[in-house]
């Protein structure tokens, strides 16, 4: 199924830290012509029409990862404007952060895409100045920085 990015895409999405508090948890998707290495993720995806941003991330997370949220808590909104495969996205990112229950295996983990697709889950480290992938929305981590002052 294709993406229509001609418009602007509503999204709620989980910054999932683990039980230490030194990781999260995010999506790897695959290699793209700008990010030929791929790229992580957060966790999350789509509001639907007539649906709350709250109820789309809890619904997301229980889709894609057979999990609940505990603790869930609104860190804010994001806009997210890129670009993948040569064509533009944008999209409005509401972010949220809680815990998963049950907590995703540290290794060969992984989430279903609404398409069927299985998709690996990692551990992003917070202090990620080493790590070589990107990570969409680029702003979450400004956002991080922002709600723990």
């Amino acid at each position: 199924m294709s993406i229509d990015r001609r418009r602007i895409r509503v999204k709620a999405m989980l910054v999932a830290p683990n039980t230490g508090g030194t990781a999260h948890a995010v999506s790897l998707s695959a290699p793209t012509l700008e990010n030929p290495r791929g790229y992580h993720r957060l966790i999350g995806g789509s509001v639907e029409f007539g649906e709350t941003h709250r109820a789309a991330v809890k619904r997301e997370v229980s889709e894609e990862l057979s999990a609940a949220i505990c603790n869930l808590r609104y860190l804010g909104v994001v806009e997210n404007i890129f670009q993948i495969d040569g064509e533009t996205g944008h999209e409005i990112v509401f972010v949220y952060t809680g815990h998963l229950d049950p907590e995703p295996a540290v290794m060969d983990a992984t989430l279903t895409e609404s398409d069927g697709s299985v998709v690996p889950v990692v551990w992003r480290r917070f202090d990620d100045s080493d790590e070589q992938l990107p990570i969409y929305p680029a702003e979450v981590m400004r956002l991080l920085e922002t709600s723990a002052e």
